[in-house]
């Protein structure tokens, strides 16, 4: 329910802020005909009160909301046991991850992503090689690797390992002194 009330809000906020723009602006450059004389003073110093307070309770409001970070928003996977509740959040699994593919001789500058599916968890492991080993076998033992590793410490069913070989580690370039 409060997420409603906070997009209805947003919603009325982003309209006022809409409207009174355009309204000013068309009586900036006299686009509409305004004679001031009509209205008292007091009459337009209330009406401006009165908008400027609720727009400035508005914007504390989305600012509040924009600054609060709420538990539940960490993705995590949750798992139910005779002793009760385990969350394990994508971050860790992220972590497991790279140490296992990190591990595998030929890889170097490992990126990890994690998706939940229903079948399980899918992983995109995305990795330099040093270009000294075969690639087929290294993506293998990538995949090999990452599946166990993750499987064994969490508990949770890994269904896809995808490899993504992005490029060959630039080894630095040496430069010989011609004397």
């Amino acid at each position: 329910m409060p997420k409603i009330l906070d997009r209805l809000l947003l919603f009325v906020y982003s309209l006022s802020i809409g409207i009174i723009t355009v309204i000013t602006i068309l009586l900036v450059t006299n686009a509409v005909p305004f004679e001031w004389s009509k209205y008292s003073e007091k009459t337009l110093i209330t009406a401006v009160i009165i908008t400027a307070a609720l727009l400035f309770l508005l914007s504390i409001r989305f600012f509040y909301i924009s600054v609060k970070r709420e538990r539940n928003s960490l993705p995590s996977i949750d798992q139910r046991t005779e002793y009760g509740d385990i969350q394990i959040s994508v971050e860790t699994i992220e972590n497991l991850s790279y140490k296992a593919a990190s591990r595998v001789r030929g890889i170097r500058d490992v990126k990890t992503r994690i998706r939940i599916t229903d079948s399980g968890l899918e992983i995109v492991v995305r990795a330099l090689v040093d270009g000294e080993s075969s690639i087929p076998a290294l993506t293998e033992e990538v995949q090999k690797q990452v599946h166990d590793h993750v499987e064994e410490i969490t508990g949770i069913p890994v269904s896809y390992v995808s490899v993504y070989i992005a490029n060959l580690v630039q080894s630095p370039a040496i430069k010989s002194r011609v004397e």
